[in-house]
């Protein structure tokens, strides 16, 4: 799903860090080796049909490489 994130993302909370990633091999080999977190947040959205909507979005982040792989895991109300 193709999407533009309008404003701040809010109520970021970490899911889960280092050793607790799946993928966390994938990402060292892919972005480079950094203490990484998967975080989740909610933020409003617009999606590539031009609907803006509040959704909850994942993503991967690491102090020095930033915010990787975001992706919608829900629309919200």
């Amino acid at each position: 799903m193709l999407f533009e994130v309008i404003g701040e993302i809010k109520e970021v909370e970490v899911i889960a860090i280092e050793n607790s990633i799946r993928d966390l091999a994938r990402l060292h080999r892919r972005y480079g080796a950094g203490r990484w977190r998967k975080l989740k947040g909610v933020a409003t959205v617009r999606l590539s049909d031009g609907t803006i909507m509040k959704a909850e979005l994942h993503w991967y982040q690491a102090h020095g490489i930033g915010k990787k792989e975001m992706k919608v895991k829900h629309l919200l109300e």
